[in-house]
């Protein structure tokens, strides 16, 4: 059997896309194993899902003054030297990368033991992380046209980011019962989040009664966010938060209103969901959501509004544009070569492994 190690951590950006690779490896035959950090994000996302997983000792690599710098170092040495005897007995085939600092000791480990390995960028500028494993990578996939100039020649495959299949087989009438909703009328779905979107949440809000009058609301406004003064408004319906339903509201919405972190808007690409995007501001992060969501807006794909200009009268002008010319939206999307990531992955994979 074939064997892979994926890794990545620190975020659930790092984990979702391998979890949505699973499936696809399953069926291709590979025997699967994950490599993270003792106790991060990954462990917990990865457990429900039956693959042994092998915790490694990390550290942040800062670029700013911080006493930890003078420890992280030993610890990655130390998750270096974990990585490569746990590789050395295993024997993978291949390893996939999504990112994060836990897997540069696994990358360059796999690197020193001539195991062929893959990395995925999802960000338009590639995360210090990953530039540390370029020199050893096999191929680089990433999410936008953009970032293929800042990649290695000859490394770069353009490929999307993958996302669960599940997604796209939701049931509209599922979502519409879920949420109270009418049939007759179109869907907004807005994806507030649960950091950092106090403000999409405010001002959709504060533009609902101008929503309201052309279209139906599902919100899902992050954990505590609920308004409780809004749960009785007809047309509208909040959630802190789904599971498994989220494939169902995709499936009732027409168009969609988030933020732009990479594996999101990749999810609203693939689904050929019309959005409008409202990035994460330079200030509240390193401004890679800006990025993202003007690439998203050059090649067609989306309407953005920066957060500095949101306004009532902005937002719900922007939402009746999205809605007039939604199918040029979905037009665009049809035509992206993101769009079979997990298949173009695989195929990288594969050729990896028969090399």
């Amino acid at each position: 059997m074939k064997k892979i190690v994926l890794t990545g951590g620190g975020t659930a950006g790092h984990v979702t896309p391998n979890i949505a690779l699973l499936p696809a490896l399953r069926q291709a035959g590979y025997e699967i194993s994950y490599m993270g950090s003792y106790d991060g994000i990954e462990k917990r996302l990865i457990a429900d899902f039956d693959i042994p997983y092998t915790g490694i000792s990390t550290g942040k690599l800062r670029r700013y003054l911080d006493l930890r710098n003078l420890t992280d170092p030993f610890r990655v040495i130390k998750g270096f030297s974990e990585a490569r005897k746990y590789l050395k007995s295993y024997c993978p085939d291949v390893v996939f990368s999504k990112g994060g600092f836990v897997s540069v000791p696994v990358v360059r480990a796999a690197a020193a033991l001539g195991i062929p390995c893959i990395l995925h960028e999802s960000d338009m500028t590639p995360g210090l992380a990953n530039r540390l494993c370029f020199p050893v990578a096999r191929k680089i996939c990433c999410n936008f046209p953009e970032t293929m100039q800042m990649l290695p020649e000859g490394k770069a495959v353009l490929t999307g980011s993958p996302i669960r299949s599940e997604l796209a087989q939701g049931n509209r009438i599922a979502g519409l019962d879920l949420c109270g909703f009418t049939a007759n009328k179109p869907v907004i779905l807005v994806i507030g989040g649960s950091l950092g979107a106090s403000n999409v949440n405010k001002a959709v809000r504060d533009a609902l009664p101008r929503l309201l009058e052309d279209f139906q609301v599902v919100h899902l406004c992050g954990k505590d966010k609920i308004d409780n003064l809004l749960l009785t408004t007809p047309g509208y319906k909040q959630f802190e938060y789904v599971k498994s339903e989220l494939k169902d509201l995709f499936a009732m919405a027409d168009i969609v209103i988030s933020r732009a972190g990479a594996n999101s808007i990749c999810e609203l690409l693939a689904l050929k969901k019309p959005n409008v995007l409202i990035p994460l501001p330079a200030a509240s992060s390193r401004g890679d959501q800006l990025l993202n969501a003007a690439s998203f807006e050059a090649q067609g794909f989306s309407l953005v509004i920066n957060e500095d200009d949101l306004t009532t009268e902005l937002l719900v002008a922007k939402v009746h544009e999205l809605f007039s010319n939604r199918q040029s939206y979905r037009d665009a999307m049809s035509r992206s070569g993101q769009m079979d990531s997990v298949r173009t992955i695989l195929r990288l994979i594969e050729e990896a492994v028969q090399a």
